[in-house]
């Protein structure tokens, strides 16, 4: 096996017998391992860079084989093609064609399973799989991921584009998400047929065009005292929490799900955990006199971890209580989301309360990153005000006088 080396120097040639290379010639090279392991590799230089590889185990690769994969190299190096990146790229090319076996299903199945955890919403992570089910998985689920094309997409979505928009849009979004998901792993090519801007806005109508966008119905505040005072003269459970929901400005999620592990009765604070909240950071609640009235008979008629229990006793009341409390009252018209409109329209309106202090006490995410760099505290004390104001608005019945708390006990 001593013959010429090719173009490699002489002095390449003293340093790959030192390091266990002996050479065959055309450069090719048994290369014997330190634990005596013998493979092939091919070795040659580009743009003054000695390079290498490998061809292949002994025991597996005979000196013919090994010949002609070198024989193969050298033509490539002919043609000025790196036998290296040539082999890379059929390597990349042959597991983008095993990829491109995968259905969509199984790239939204994967996409689902990897994004779960960070999803704080349980609806949410509920929905994605019950919408894919329900209108995509029926009309391309079972094709390979890398055909899905603007055709299918719109096969989908046009059947239910101007019946239901909202539920459409979002199916589209989770389309988009799962196809960006399967480029990114390297399971199709090209443009993203579900992609709006530029594209399917092109072919779609607008979610505002096919109906007006409805905004959760409000309560305008000078009928909140009204409406309070109805309220108090509900019965149960559910009265009670919308009470506390209005009085707190809290989301319903925030309120139905209320432990009493985040209550600090003493301090008159409701410590919401950053998992429990839409921006995902840990936010700070005072609490009104009649706030901490809710709590306390809570507390004395109910046990179990949550302060609103539900009929099983260490669960909470129900999601859609708030909606059959609210038709029971007659008034269908109206949201428990609806109310924190309500505050805010009674905020900026009937107080002079700075804007940002009405906004943390929504919870509400600053857009502007000056004004988050700026803004680092939480207006706690200017928050409480305007809580305890709120909570004197609420609770005055509509002839002008105080409800006293112990009127809805």
């Amino acid at each position: 096996m001593a013959r010429a080396v090719g173009k490699l120097s002489s002095l390449d040639v003293a340093r790959s017998k030192k390091r266990g290379y002996y050479g065959d010639g055309g450069g090719l090279y048994l290369l014997v391992g330190p634990n005596g392991a013998k493979s092939w590799v091919f070795r040659f230089r580009k743009e003054g860079k000695l390079r290498e590889m490998g061809l292949g185990p002994l025991h597996t690769i005979g000196l013919a084989e090994a010949r002609q994969k070198a024989q193969d190299c050298r033509r490539k190096r002919l043609d000025g093609i790196d036998p290296i990146e040539a082999k890379r790229a059929a390597l990349a090319t042959a597991r983008l064609d095993d990829a491109k076996t995968m259905t969509f299903r199984q790239c939204a199945e994967s996409y689902i399973k990897a994004h779960r955890a960070g999803w704080r919403n349980p609806k949410h992570a509920e929905q994605w799989p019950s919408t894919l089910a329900t209108y995509v998985y029926p009309v391309f689920g079972a094709l390979p991921v890398q055909a899905i094309d603007v055709g299918l997409v719109l096969k989908a979505l046009e059947p239910i584009w101007t019946v239901k928009p909202e539920t459409a849009s979002r199916v589209r979004s989770r389309i988009e998400s799962v196809l960006d998901w399967a480029t990114a792993r390297g399971c199709r090519q090209g443009e993203n047929p579900a992609r709006w801007r530029g594209h399917l806005e092109n072919l779609l109508p607008k979610k505002s065009k096919v109906r007006r966008v409805e905004h959760h119905a409000a309560l305008s505040y000078d009928e909140l005292p009204e409406f309070m005072a109805e309220l108090r003269q509900q019965e149960g459970i559910a009265a009670r929490a919308l009470e506390f929901a209005i009085l707190t400005v809290a989301r319903t999620g925030a309120v139905i799900g209320a432990q009493w592990s985040e209550f600090d009765l003493s301090a008159r604070l409701w410590t919401l955990p950053a998992e429990r909240m839409k921006a995902g950071r840990e936010h700070r609640a005072p609490l009104s006199d009649r706030a901490i009235a809710i709590l306390e008979e809570m507390r004395r008629l109910h046990g179990g971890d949550f302060v609103f229990p539900g009929a099983r006793r260490h669960h909470p009341i129900g999601e859609t209580s708030f909606f059959v409390l609210v038709r029971r009252m007659g008034r269908g018209d109206l949201t428990a989301h609806g109310f924190r409109s309500t505050f805010s329209d009674w905020c900026g309106e009937r107080t002079n309360f700075p804007a940002e202090v009405r906004e943390m006490a929504l919870a509400h995410t600053v857009n502007d990153k000056v004004e988050a760099a700026y803004r680092r505290g939480d207006l706690f004390q200017k928050r409480r005000q305007v809580m305890d104001a709120w909570a004197r608005f609420a609770t005055t019945a509509p002839d002008g006088n105080i409800v006293p708390i112990a009127a809805a006990r």
